[in-house]
């Protein structure tokens, strides 16, 4: 009997230890810088500026289907709200990087089209499905999580998110 209660006891605690080693990236936390995390551009060139910025960070992949279904979307996002503030990075999660160029080459997106050419970023946001969109206020803190994407209800949810961002005030240092 006692072994077994020992048994429990360590699987319970190994699950615990597992959950705080993966933690997920949630509604309040500051968001990953990319660099760091060797996220690259996939048409070369440096990574968006997204210091004071409000930042879409959406992780994608070239075998999903609702990902392919989301970058018009983001297209006309980032079409309406650039000019006021809106960066959108679009993180392929895809392990070959040559499969994620030639998907941008096909959607040829007008925002950043980037590959976490390590899975550093992806494994340390631990994103929960394919695609996930993080909504990243000025201050770096993620203020939305979209996971999949439902269109045009995904839409008008990130327009009015993106709305209430751009007209909070920028934070001085």
């Amino acid at each position: 009997m006692n072994g077994v209660l020992l048994l429990r006891y360590g699987f319970s605690l190994l699950l615990a230890c597992a959950s705080i080693a993966r933690a997920e990236v949630k509604v309040g936390d500051v968001f990953p810088a990319l660099a760091p995390a060797g996220v690259v551009t996939l048409a070369g060139g440096e990574l968006p500026d997204t210091g004071g910025k409000v930042v879409l960070v959406d992780f994608w992949a070239s075998w999903c289907a609702p990902c392919k279904a989301s970058f018009p979307a983001m297209a006309r996002l980032h079409a309406d709200y650039a000019s006021r503030g809106l960066v959108v990075a679009a993180v392929s999660v895809d392990e070959k990087p040559a499969v994620a160029v030639a998907f941008v080459r096909k959607m040829a997106p007008p925002f950043g089209a980037l590959h976490d050419r390590e899975q550093k970023l992806v494994r340390q946001v631990v994103v929960p499905a394919m695609p996930t969109s993080y909504l990243v206020g000025r201050d770096g803190r993620v203020r939305f999580v979209h996971e999949g994407f439902h269109g045009e209800a995904t839409d008008r949810e990130l327009r009015k998110e993106i709305e209430a961002l751009l007209a909070e005030k920028p934070q001085r240092p």
